[in-house]
């Protein structure tokens, strides 16, 4: 076979290779075009019936703003009644719930050894007083043997000095006697307050040492609310405030207000203290826990539920209803507060008077048709 037949057949052959080959990229190109025109088509055919309930309106609203706290109450007044001298316990009667009164004895430490000392200062006061009288007799005698020309004035001098010495030292010894029976005094243990033992530290016959702690006493009669801020909220708080709380064993909320605010911020957490004061209640006790809200302040904002807000992708955006469809808006966020006895938060982004979807509805695609059973609610 000649050689231009064979490089002809090898051409045909290539070439129709290469159209079989385009045929069939084409066709399945075409298939997969009709694959996602059909899937385009079924999407935009998925539809969702929405309840007037399940939608919210942007309105312009005055937000109450708050502040969320929490802590414990505390009682106003509490003492720990301590050791003021080293002994053995005795006495010690209270226990955990007693009620005791301002000045009431709730134990003693062993007064031997501090009767002791009391009776020994005060024989060396007597003895050093006894010098006093020696020295004071002689200091006249000699006054009045310098008058009469016996003696000389330095002799004078000298008893006038020996009587000073001895008055000094009667005065040092009157003190030591003072302090031995303020130490015999110590050994009985009063409650500086009234209210009722929260702990007893310490059992009958124990040695303990000064400052020991014994009991500890807490008045439930005045308690507040110590409440641990960050220093952004911590900045809009100011006395006066008033709060809602929710306190532990009640499901009443109670009103109260901020008394103190504590000047330095905590180290390491940098945390603010704020002091709310508590009215007297049956059952309240120093140690539960109090939550709840506090209003620090009133703002007029674009806003919307807190739970219309999803943030489910890098951005916070709302689900909008327009023309019958979903569209997923990306909204700025602001300050939260209350309306209507409502969590509301401040939004940016979105027109006044949209059509929000409801959190509770979930996330729904981007071209969602929505059927509306009824007209949005104007409550948002």
């Amino acid at each position: 076979m000649k050689p231009w037949i064979k490089w002809t057949l090898g051409g045909l052959v290539v070439a129709l290779l290469v159209a079989g080959t385009l045929r069939t990229l084409s066709a399945r190109k075409a298939r997969q075009t009709a694959l996602e025109a059909q899937q385009a088509a079924q999407q935009s055919q998925v539809s969702i019936n929405l309840a007037a309930s399940d939608l919210v309106q942007v309105k312009n609203l005055e937000l109450t703003q708050t502040v969320l706290i929490s802590g414990p109450l505390k009682a106003v007044n509490t003492a720990l009644v301590k050791a003021r001298i080293a002994g053995e316990l005795r006495g010690l009667s209270v226990r955990e719930g007693d009620s005791v009164t301002a000045g009431q004895v709730v134990a003693h430490i062993d007064p031997t050894e501090s009767d002791a000392r009391v009776r020994q200062a005060r024989q060396q006061a007597a003895a050093a007083k006894a010098q006093v009288d020696i020295a004071q007799r002689n200091f006249d005698n000699n006054q009045a043997l310098v008058a009469q020309g016996f003696i000389s004035s330095t002799a004078l001098e000298s008893s006038q000095a020996s009587l000073a010495s001895a008055q000094a030292n009667y005065a040092a010894a009157q003190s030591g006697a003072d302090v031995a029976a303020k130490a015999l005094a110590d050994t009985v243990l009063r409650a500086p307050i009234s209210g009722q033992i929260s702990q007893r530290l310490a059992q009958p016959g124990e040695r303990v040492s000064v400052d020991t702690r014994v009991v500890e006493i807490v008045d439930n009669r005045q308690l507040e609310l110590e409440a641990s801020l960050n220093a952004a909220d911590s900045l809009l708080v100011k006395v006066g405030q008033s709060a809602q709380l929710t306190l532990d064993g009640t499901q009443q909320a109670v009103s109260e207000k901020v008394v103190r605010i504590n000047p330095s911020a905590a180290a390491g957490s940098r945390a603010v203290l704020v002091y709310l004061s508590i009215a007297p209640q049956i059952g309240l006790r120093h140690g539960l826990f109090a939550q709840g809200h506090l209003r620090v302040g009133r703002v007029q904002t674009l806003a919307l539920p807190l739970s219309a807000v999803r943030t489910d992708k890098p951005q916070p955006y709302v689900q909008l209803v327009s023309q019958n469809q979903v569209q997923h808006l990306n909204v700025g966020l602001g300050a939260r507060g209350e309306a209507d006895g409502s969590t509301l938060v401040a939004v940016t982004g979105v027109p006044e008077g949209s059509v929000v979807i409801d959190g509770r509805v979930g996330s729904l695609r981007a071209g969602t048709l929505v059927r509306l059973a009824g007209a949005a609610t104007g409550k948002p």
